[in-house]
């Protein structure tokens, strides 16, 4: 509803209050259906979904081969089945998702469209970030001439329903860098709120690995990311590879090069321990795909 349309039921006179009256009962004033809705579009437009994918949505994402398949079923049974799994009975923290995979392979699309179905569906806060311009934005918190302070920056980050980081690990490690993060993952983890990742770093056990998430993102972080979320591993073709009328054809073959070109994520892939949370999940959305 724009500034401009009026709600047949409470009128602009009321501005989102609805008033009930009933014969013989005391009238009572509450939210009109439209406030609610009113609502859920701003919370929705300040929520930093990239406008490429506002218009996105689960069928429109071109799954081709099996990991992109589970990776599309998994992500969607996240959003449909929200806040059960989330914060299922006897969990410790909120469950989330980390999905892992090369540039280009569709990850983002994913999780812009998980956060977009969950804060209109439940109502609930979310904020989507690159890793890299939430760590700017903290940064730029600290310089005097600025007005915004840390706590603004951080406050939303860290009590938000649902927080989508893109990209986790592009950022150079640094020890504030390592610091920060850990304060976002663990703060959250410990009121169980989940959280969404992207990374295009394989999830390996070398630290020597540069090209490895743990070397990107240190030990504490990899280890308590893998007790409260999901490891979802996807494999495939740069969509920006694709040549102008490309088909999917032209991604599988693309495939076949990016698996030869990758023999990190090939051959180290992290398998799952009973000390990281992914050996027995107990969830019903399943194992994912770098299990």
């Amino acid at each position: 509803m724009t500034s401009t349309e009026t709600c047949p039921i409470c009128d602009e006179h009321m501005r989102g209050w609805r008033y009930q009256y009933t014969p013989w009962v005391e009238p009572r004033v509450t939210r009109c259906a439209c406030y609610h809705a009113r609502r859920a579009r701003e919370r929705l437009a300040h929520a930093g979904i990239p406008a490429k994918y506002q218009a996105a949505t689960f069928e429109s994402f071109q799954a081709y081969n099996h990991s992109l398949v589970e990776a599309r079923r998994i992500t969607k049974f996240w959003a449909d089945s929200y806040p059960e799994i989330p914060r299922r009975a006897g969990d410790t923290a909120g469950r989330g998702l980390v999905l892992t995979g090369p540039a280009g392979i569709g990850k983002t699309h994913l999780v812009a469209v998980l956060l977009k179905q969950v804060m209109t569906q439940a109502g609930c806060s979310g904020l989507f970030y690159t890793t890299k311009d939430l760590l700017r934005l903290i940064r730029g918190s600290y310089n005097a001439e600025t007005k915004t302070t840390e706590a603004q920056v951080l406050d939303p980050v860290l009590t938000c329903d649902l927080l989508v980081l893109d990209d986790l690990g592009e950022e150079r490690v640094t020890e504030w860098v390592a610091e920060t993060m850990n304060t976002i993952v663990n703060t959250r983890y410990n009121t169980c709120r989940p959280i969404i990742c992207t990374t295009n770093y394989a999830d390996v056990d070398d630290p020597d690995e540069i090209n490895g998430l743990l070397w990107r993102i240190g030990f504490r972080m990899q280890s308590r990311l893998h007790e409260m979320c999901e490891f979802v591993d996807l494999e495939g073709a740069s969509y920006r590879d694709l040549p102008p009328n490309g088909t999917v054809a032209d991604l599988r073959r693309l495939e076949k090069h990016t698996r030869k070109a990758s023999p990190v994520r090939a051959q180290h892939r992290r398998p799952p321990t009973p000390h990281d949370g992914k050996a027995d999940l107990k969830w019903s959305g399943g194992k994912g795909g770098n299990q």
